[in-house]
């Protein structure tokens, strides 16, 4: 129920503002403060669009001042240099397997 409360209060608000934005005699039978209203809003609104846009400078200025001191206290890391290019020793298979199998399979020495 309270869905169609809303439904109602916007279209009984749809027709208000198209009788005031089409019928000028509609309009100034409306007391002083009515007739205003719009005006009144539209100036308040220009002045949040306004003073939203300087928060948001100033709050972007800040970021990147942060930033910069961040940058200087942290300096990038240097990248990883590359391993020298050349033949890397290989291990084989067969040399692992014989190794491991040496060291299970010896007695312990009699000394």
């Amino acid at each position: 129920m309270d869905g169609w409360t809303k439904i109602a209060a916007g279209v009984a608000l749809g027709v208000a503002g198209t009788i005031y934005a089409t019928n000028k005699k509609a309009r100034e039978k409306l007391p002083t403060a009515a007739r205003d209203f719009p005006d009144n809003v539209r100036k308040r609104f220009e002045s949040a669009v306004s003073a939203g846009r300087e928060a948001s400078a100033g709050r972007r200025e800040e970021i990147l001042r942060n930033l910069e001191a961040h940058t200087q206290n942290h300096p990038p890391a240097k990248p990883p240099t590359a391993p020298p290019a050349g033949p890397s020793p290989v291990v084989s298979e067969d040399e692992t397997t014989i190794n491991s199998a040496d060291d299970e399979t010896d007695p312990p020495s009699p000394s």
